[in-house]
């Protein structure tokens, strides 16, 4: 059987951008579809499952946060937000909404090439897995298996789709069970971005992975515990 090629949806309202990506991705023979704004971007993302999404943030109609935020409502699809503007505050916002990764333009064809690539590579519904071998990286609670080779999360034996970022999350601390992390420290090594002091990403994503888990399973949802003042920590429930 054929392999499927990778999709991807390049979203700029600058013709110019959308023609120059699209001429370096497909030379990775990805597929691309376009889209010159937030509406249009909103309305492929939900009818089609993209492998990922490159978003601009300021666009006509909808802005790319408001487009990533209306997304994360129904799916999981990684997205790396491109913008011009290289501020805190609208990488913080891009985070928040659900963004997975960040582009500040002026960029590289050649850098959001190798970024797309990682993210595939890290991203849930494109896991890359080896049609033969056998798993070795997975962890088993009673109530969560996380499967690390495959980017598979089962919650009571049901999958729950998680963002890459979302999924990152949850592996890093249910790699260290009942060890409590601050934000800070979370922000750090899931992110890899220093955010000088605004934890709010990482409540955002710990909220948004509680109500994924708690929709499948509520005992999965409760092995991650606020420590108040601290952090979070992944607890394993004892009967």
């Amino acid at each position: 059987m054929e392999e499927r090629n990778i999709r991807l949806l390049v979203v700029d309202d600058e013709d110019r951008i959308r023609r120059l990506l699209k001429m370096y991705l497909e030379r990775e023979d990805y597929v691309i579809d376009e889209a010159a704004n937030g509406n249009e971007a909103l309305e492929l993302a939900l009818a089609n499952d993209y492998d990922a999404i490159l978003l601009d943030l300021m666009m006509p109609e909808k802005d790319g946060i408001e487009v990533c935020r209306e997304l994360r409502e129904k799916k999981a699809t990684p997205v790396i937000m491109l913008t011009a503007k290289g501020e805190e505050v609208n990488r913080v916002q891009g985070f928040e909404a659900g963004t997975d990764d960040y582009i500040v333009k002026p960029f590289s064809p050649r850098e959001v090439v190798l970024r797309v690539k990682a993210l595939l590579r890290r991203a849930s519904k494109t896991s890359y897995l080896q049609a033969e071998g056998t798993t070795k990286d997975v962890i088993v609670f009673d109530h969560l298996t996380i499967d690390n080779d495959a980017h598979r999360v089962l919650a009571d034996g049901k999958e729950v789709a998680l963002t890459p970022k979302e999924y990152e999350l949850l592996y890093f601390l249910a790699k260290t069970p009942d060890k409590v992390f601050e934000r800070e420290h979370l922000l750090k090594e899931v992110w890899h971005y220093e955010f000088f002091g605004d934890l709010r990403t990482v409540d955002t994503h710990i909220k948004r992975l509680r109500e994924k888990l708690n929709k499948v399973s509520e005992d999965a949802a409760k092995m991650i515990v606020t420590v108040w003042g601290v952090g979070y920590k992944f607890e394993v429930q004892t009967d």
